[in-house]
């Protein structure tokens, strides 16, 4: 079982994303700002992160940049989940410091192929 923190403010995505996840046999923590997205990742050891990037208290890009500056969420691989689906919003993620960007409604098939890469990924 893979522990994944979703960093996301709106209960739908909250709540279909979660159940899906945990159909596929992962352990889902659920942070609900930018904020308590950091403590989690830093006290929680999920080995994947998804952050939607339109977050309150602290927006999804600077999370990105505040977890691969600690050293106990530099290597977890982070995916950006957005509806800021303009070219600039996904350079500017990659810039943030995530390794992947979807755009919302995020395609789920594809979410888990992505999820499986990065982890596999960190193992080797």
């Amino acid at each position: 079982m893979v522990r994944i923190l979703y960093i996301e403010d709106n209960e739908d995505n909250i709540y279909m994303m979660s159940r899906r996840l945990r159909r596929k046999g992962h352990e889902v923590l659920i942070a609900r700002d930018g904020a308590e997205g950091l403590v989690q990742a830093k006290s929680r050891a999920p080995a994947l992160i998804l952050v939607d990037l339109g977050l309150p208290v602290i927006d999804g890009w600077e999370v990105a940049r505040q977890l691969r500056v600690a050293p106990e969420t530099a290597a977890v691989p982070i995916i950006a989940l957005s509806a800021h689906a303009m070219p600039e919003d996904r350079k500017r993620a990659f810039a943030a410091g995530c390794d992947d960007f979807l755009a919302k409604p995020v395609d789920f098939p594809r979410l888990i192929d992505r999820i499986d890469v990065l982890l596999r990924a960190k193992k080797t």
